[in-house]
């Protein structure tokens, strides 16, 4: 099957999740063919998420901007990346302009399903303001992730849409679309989902496949499954029968239920006080002492799409509150499909943090009851697609998750081998004067011969790690273009693995220099007195010099700023006559610069003539005011 019974594509809080469904009574695929193709149908087929058909007619249809985002969108929400990449594409071209920012964040995982890593990472960066690298950050992963995995695919098909395993005692419980007697759903054309039981054989393969009680089978979907360790309680994930109005859409959301095993037999299923008609709660999972249930939810308060939660499970049989699990773990976007280890290590799937493309699994360790920065699991396990769903048998090791990374939602089982030691040096980095964080900073960590051991762009937390080796010394430092370059040295020890937590503090120029200011245009200057040129001329006067002195020394105190040296005329002459004038005083104070010992590659000159008067006094200027008009500037670029 495709990722839709599963999970929500939107990062929109009205975009519910995967389960929430729409209800199509009046067209079927079978009898699409005689629909005339029209704006209007199409529109009501995608806005009900009838997303096969709606693909089809919006491809008969002319490629407006709002056929081409929801065509892309259709595909999209199927996991069909090549076609969404294609009418995204159009859509790029054509409106780039006028797209809500979750488009460009769709168009760039797109393009990472297709493996276009250089584009997505040009999309994503301008939909995230600062400079991502994909590859980068996957050859990073290779010397940070703890364990590397062997997996393979748990059956010979790969149609029958299974995901999401559990454990149940020497069993294990999948969601499936293997049910032949299901209704068929509108969003992918497939049928509804149903809960499976099977064993698993030595060699990880699945076996002895049949349904699950059908007492918690039902007509619509049931998935996600969790059970206590005796196995006579379980929590699952159901759609709602009720649907609910919100705007033009009917909706029926997911809610969690509770049944007990009783005589062999699943009774007592009760809906969980923490679900609602207004919004989903799923996929949960049950700690192994039973003490906490995590799920996953788009309830009021989350930070985005969907978040992740926990309620404390009372021995009297009530629930606590549900708790979100904050902004470490929680994005803007998709976090789904909680695990949860005895130690208290999360293990959950995302594609708000940085990703190789859709969901990919990511683990968080706990900390004094805090969860850490969590850390994508690397390529071995994670691919281009939609990743998720990872349970784990510590004792030897072994576990399984789901991916569609083949085309349709799959089960595969793996092996996991620790490898060795690693240690790590991890930080944020934060402006000097306001702590505020700064992603998109580069950090570059030195050996003790100042030989560059790794580099990478910090993400949307302003956060770092690299791999070092035991009992040597380094350097990591911290480069932003407007900042002055911050670095701090440190000697790791042979204590197995460990962990350097560094903060950088780095300081912008205007907080470091007083002739260095931030201008209400929103560029940084430095601001010297005047260069004064004679009429007509651009050579560099002694008085001049001396205060282009100052910026000589503004530039080799900071070897890696780059500036632009901005000429400006009078309104005296003719426009063509004051522009070329103009780039030869800037060109001329270039050659000053260069000449004094400053790289060329730093600097940039332009006139700009009478275009940008300081003051505007057209024809009725005074000699003080041309003198002021006939200025130079000096922007700060890097």
């Amino acid at each position: 099957m495709d990722t839709t019974n599963r999970q929500d594509f939107s990062n929109t809080k009205h975009m519910r999740n995967l389960y929430t469904y729409s209800f199509i009574l009046f067209l079927s695929l079978t009898c699409f063919g005689q629909q005339k193709p029209s704006l209007k149908k199409a529109n009501h087929l995608f806005v009900n998420r009838s997303y096969v058909d709606a693909a089809k007619m919006y491809e008969a249809l002319k490629p407006s901007q709002q056929v081409l985002q929801n065509l892309g969108d259709s595909y999209y929400y199927n996991s069909q990346m090549d076609f969404a990449v294609k009418n995204y594409g159009q859509l790029f071209f054509s409106y780039k302009d006028s797209l809500k920012p979750e488009s460009y964040f769709r168009y760039a995982h797109a393009l990472k399903g297709i493996k276009d890593y250089e584009k997505a990472d040009a999309i994503m960066s301008e939909y995230l303001k600062y400079q991502v690298d994909t590859k980068k950050f996957i050859e990073n992963l290779v010397n940070i992730v703890p364990y590397d995995y062997e997996i393979q695919l748990m059956t010979k098909s790969t149609s029958n849409g299974d995901f999401g395993m559990s454990f149940f005692g020497d069993k294990v419980v999948f969601a499936s679309l293997r049910s032949n007697d299901k209704p068929i759903f509108n969003w992918n054309q497939k049928p509804y989902l149903d809960l499976f039981e099977a064993t698993v054989t030595k060699d990880g393969l699945l076996e002895n496949i049949k349904p699950f009680s059908d007492k918690i089978n039902t007509k619509t979907h049931e998935s996600n499954a969790t059970f206590s360790q005796d196995g006579k309680i379980m929590y699952f994930s159901r759609t709602n029968a009720k649907r609910v109005q919100i705007g033009e859409e009917k909706y029926a959301t997911v809610k969690i239920f509770r049944a007990e095993l009783v005589n062999n037999e699943w009774t007592n299923i009760t809906e969980m006080p923490f679900s609602n008609d207004l919004y989903s709660t799923e996929h949960p999972c049950l700690t192994k002492d039973g003490k906490k249930l995590y799920f996953a939810s788009d309830m009021p308060g989350t930070l985005g799409s969907m978040d992740l939660y926990y309620v404390d499970v009372n021995s009297d049989g009530t629930y606590g509150a549900p708790k979100n699990l904050g902004d470490a773990i929680n994005t803007i976007h998709r976090e789904q499909f909680p695990f949860l280890t005895e130690d208290g290590t999360l293990y959950f799937a995302s594609d708000g943090h940085e990703g190789m493309g859709g969901l990919d699994i990511f683990m968080s360790k706990l900390y004094n009851d805090v969860y850490i920065k969590p850390l994508n699991l690397g390529e071995t396990i994670n691919s281009n697609l939609d990743d998720f769903g990872y349970v784990l048998n510590e004792k030897d090791n072994s576990g399984f998750l789901s991916s569609n990374r083949k085309g349709s939602d799959n089960l595969y089982s793996f092996k996991r081998k620790e490898n060795e030691k690693r240690f790590l040096v991890e930080g944020d980095v934060r402006d000097k004067i306001s702590k505020n964080l700064l992603p998109g900073t580069t950090v570059t960590l030195y050996d003790e011969d100042n030989k560059l051991v790794g580099q990478m762009v910090a993400g949307s937390k302003a956060e770092y790690f690299f791999n070092t080796r035991p009992n040597k010394k380094y350097r990591v430092e911290a480069v932003r273009d407007f900042y002055i370059p911050s670095s701090v040295e440190f000697t790791t020890n042979d204590e197995g693995k460990s962990r350097f937590s560094i903060e950088l503090e780095v300081e912008s120029y205007d907080d470091a220099e007083d002739i260095v200011v931030t201008k209400n245009d929103g560029y940084v200057y430095i601001e010297l007195e005047n260069i004064y040129f004679d009429l007509n001329k651009w050579n560099i006067k002694e008085q001049a010099a001396k205060i282009l002195d100052v910026l000589v020394d503004l530039l080799k105190k900071y070897p890696l700023m780059e500036i632009q040296i901005g000429a400006h005329t009078d309104s005296r002459a003719s426009e063509m006559y004051n522009l070329i004038l103009s780039n030869n005083r800037a060109a001329s104070t270039l050659e000053y610069l260069v000449n004094k010992g400053i790289d060329r590659k730093r600097l940039r000159s332009k006139g700009y003539g009478e275009s940008v008067p300081l003051v505007k006094c057209g024809d009725k200027c005074t000699e003080t005011e041309h003198s002021i008009n006939r200025r130079c500037e000096f922007r700060i670029l890097k």
